[in-house]
């Protein structure tokens, strides 16, 4: 491989993986590998096999000493951890589920299609409950706390003793952040952030270690509640989209595994190419709870989230984001006492932009929207460079829970100061008409009949700044302020994410962007030479609206599904085209410089997710140079004693056998004719499928598909299976419970077709052979995701236990 780069760091120790064969959570997952590696001395340098970072030579006396410390690893973007597992979005098509399938008339696969919509009608119910109940409390705690804070600073604005307000306001904000970061830094911690990353990797096929848990979900609707009102410079959107997702997750399966409660429905979809679908939908539901955008929720699944998609699954979706707005509408109606008039569209409400002639645009501004797309990549890679090293010091040094708490303290009152200091000196004064939509006005040291413009952003949620940016009528706020709010909250927004709380990036994208956007649109009448400027350039809102989406999308590169999401959160379908074209402007620029920022964030935990095309320059690879050999394998009928040694080996914990079988004479090698998985023949062994009792009829009853569902999908670990000295010398028969026809692929496929055939089917396990069906190799996805196109090229990861 003379032409592959290959890079090479170090990681921190493993920790060993508790007994269910979790690690740490996200992203310091699990994963394993389904076959054997070759090591001389921690590293392979023959072509086909993987070379890998032994961290045992590396260990001094001190950094012994830190072993116990799970969360102290060092940074390790250039590494691909062994340590998560891969879902089995492929179904096993052995005998049991073909007789299973057989035996079900017509009648049976309408009422489980009938049950699919169901399930997605549950989900988005669901989800619009959740949406309403983040709604409401965040709107209570939020509103009492600035009516608190509002009283207190104009009880001593005259008296000069404004420094007690300011205390108060960093203590509220700091005390509210305090319990949403103990609950995920010690509780929870894959509960932290936004949850997208998250989603993305397991729809992608990755297990993320507890990340679709009921206890998941409550941590992370405690902390997004608690995030928002401690003022931090957070959205609800991503931790909307991830509660959506362990909804989906939760209530496909018909039973909670966590409280232990079995409800004998939707038994059929015990696996994971079902539940995929499920938590796709909630992701989608999530998304147009949060925006009230049905369609937006489907393409943003689409786009962003899901890697594999099919017809009847975009109407599935599409019925649960329906179903989760119209819920959501409802409840919040009833809440503001107005149940005949749902006209909150979403979680997160822009407003309407009214179709006259100020909000309109004209094809002349075409070129100047392009810019501000421009404009938006080139501060979403700042941003997001900004970030990445940001997190690299996260990982490197707050590591500790209690360290993670004290910095989202520290950020909360950092965030309260900044706010008070910029309203303090602040003398953008404007008037208070009757129709001024700001709810906590701040009058400070304007006249009386004015307050404070800088307020109106800091002194807010979010998400109403965002729609006094979009909505409040020109004149409304000076170049200064905002110039002065743009810079400031981009920083604050880059240092809030990434801790140790729940928490989106969304809305505070849009926001910095709408801030600059109507600085450019207050701007524009002053260097127009027309005699009329304020007639050309009349409504500073829409390059608010074109602004907002050119910063999300130069932050996260989305374009198709958040061009739909701002034109239903906005009600106005004129922008399409400029949105459109701003969104493409950015993605383009910014990926020039930086990728997106869930990109980065899966990259920096060394997550092995597969693309959805092979790199460019690697069609000069086969399948016999990316593949991992020798392949444990297993005879078809197999010694007990045989399959209990190999699953109990820890040094590999092999996750996916091939099955072969000789010929009587035995003179020939042994070729190909199924396979097996690691959770499979733990059910096996669990109900002591063995030739020996099933002669003599001890066996209580034939092995159902039912018993392996009901072990879905917490499989109990090998060391938990007792298996007598007598039992070891029985003979086990795999034939009925492999699956016989694994997709295989020629030693000469090359990568790229390999890569397509993997992604494509959501394979877990690829068996290389010859040309007479016998075994050399198998790939998983971390033989797929180690190639990566770099800065010199074709580059190769090294593998390591991070």
């Amino acid at each position: 491989m003379a032409n592959i780069t290959k890079k090479v760091s170090w990681s921190s120790r493993a920790d060993d993986s508790n007994a269910t064969g979790e690690g740490t959570p996200l992203l310091n997952g699990s994963d394993q590998l389904g076959y054997s590696r070759q090591q001389s001395g921690g590293s392979i340098s023959q072509i086909g096999r993987v070379s890998t970072v032994d961290m045992d030579e590396e260990i001094t006396s001190e950094e012994d000493s830190l072993r116990g410390r799970p969360k102290e690893i060092t940074h390790n973007e250039k590494l691909l951890s062994l340590k998560y597992e891969s879902l089995d979005y492929d179904n096993s098509e052995n005998q049991l589920f073909l007789e299973e399938e057989r035996r079900m008339s017509y009648l049976g696969f309408r009422c489980l299609e009938i049950s699919r919509w169901v399930v997605c009608g549950l989900i988005g119910f669901l989800t619009g409950l959740i949406a309403c109940f983040i709604d409401i409390l965040v709107e209570q705690l939020a509103g009492l706390k600035y009516s608190v804070v509002k009283e207190n600073i104009e009880k001593f604005t005259a008296g000069g003793s404004l420094s007690i307000s300011l205390i108060l306001w960093a203590v509220l904000n700091s005390s509210f952040v305090m319990v949403g970061a103990i609950i995920v830094a010690f509780f929870e911690p894959i509960a932290g952030g936004s949850g997208i990353p998250q989603i993305k990797c397991y729809l992608n096929g990755v297990k993320i270690p507890r990340v679709v848990r009921l206890k998941t979900l409550l941590v992370k609707v405690a902390g997004v509640i608690c995030s928002v009102a401690g003022g931090l410079a957070v959205g609800k959107e991503g931790p909307m989209i991830h509660s959506g997702a362990v909804v989906a997750a939760g209530v496909s399966q018909g039973r909670s595994t966590s409280l232990k409660r079995d409800f004998k429905i939707f038994e059929y979809f015990r696996r994971d190419t079902e539940k995929r679908d499920f938590v796709s939908a909630g992701a989608a539901a999530g998304v147009s709870a949060a925006f009230g955008a049905p369609v937006g929720g489907v393409l943003f699944s689409l786009e962003e989230a899901a890697s594999y998609w099919n017809q009847m699954l975009t109407w599935r979706i599409f019925f649960a984001s329906m179903i989760s707005t119209f819920t959501l509408n409802f409840f919040m109606s009833v809440y503001h006492k107005n149940p005949g008039e749902m006209s909150n569209p979403g979680l997160i409400n822009f407003g309407s932009f009214d179709r006259n002639s100020s909000s309109e645009y004209n094809l002349y501004e075409i070129p100047l929207f392009i810019g501000m797309g421009a404009i938006g990549g080139l501060l979403g890679a700042l941003f997001n460079a900004l970030n990445y090293w940001l997190t690299i010091f996260r990982i490197r040094y707050i590591h500790r829970p209690c360290i993670q708490v004290m910095e989202a303290m520290l950020v909360a009152a950092v965030t309260a100061t900044v706010s008070f200091i910029m309203i303090y000196f602040s003398n953008d004064c404007q008037p208070l008409g009757a129709d001024q939509v700001e709810d906590y006005p701040l009058q400070l040291y304007c006249d009386d009949g004015e307050y404070n413009s800088m307020a109106t952003t800091f002194f807010n949620t979010p998400e109403k700044s965002v729609r006094n940016l979009f909505h409040n009528k020109p004149g409304s706020y000076n170049p200064l302020t905002l110039g002065l709010f743009t810079l400031t909250y981009f920083f604050l927004a880059c240092w809030t994410y990434g801790l140790a709380v729940s928490a989106g990036v969304f809305i505070p994208s849009l926001l910095i962007g709408a801030a600059w956007g109507r600085l450019i649109g207050i701007m524009l009448p002053n260097l127009s030479p027309s005699s009329s400027p304020s007639q050309i350039w009349a409504d500073p809102g829409k390059y608010a609206l074109i602004g907002a989406a050119a910063q999300l999308g130069g932050i996260v590169r989305m374009t198709l599904s958040l061009t739909v999401i701002m034109i239903e959160a906005t009600g106005n379908v004129t922008y399409g085209l400029p949105l459109m074209l701003v969104l493409m402007t950015a993605k383009i620029v910014g990926d020039y410089f930086e990728e997106g920022l869930y990109d980065i964030h899966i990259k920096l935990q060394s997550v092995p997710f597969v693309h959805s095309e092979a790199p460019p320059t690697s069609h000069w690879l086969t399948a016999r140079e990316v593949m991992s050999s020798p392949v444990t394998s297993f005879n078809r009928i197999e010694r007990v004693g045989t399959i209990v040694d190999l699953l109990s080996n820890t040094s590999t914990n092999h996750n996916g056998f091939p099955v072969v079988v000789s010929n009587a004479n035995g003179d020939e090698p042994a070729k190909l004719c199924g396979l097996i998985l690691r959770s499979q023949l733990i059910v096996l062994l669990k109900h002591k499928v063995f030739v020996e009792l099933a002669r003599s009829k001890l066996t209580r009853r034939k092995l159902q598909l039912k018993d392996f569902r009901d072990a879905y999908p917490r499989f109990p670990p090998i060391q938990s299976i007792h298996v007598s000295q007598d039992e070891r010398e029985c003979m086990m028969d795999l034939t009925e419970f492999m699956n016989p026809t694994p997709y295989t692929v020629p030693q000469e496929t090359s990568l790229p077709r390999v890569y397509k055939l993997f992604r494509a089917l959501g394979l877990r396990h690829l068996v290389v052979v010859d040309d007479s069906n016998r075994v050399v190799g198998l790939v998983t996805r971390k033989d797929l995701a180690r190639y990566h196109l770099g800065k010199h090229g074709l580059e190769e990861l090294q593998l390591a236990q991070t």
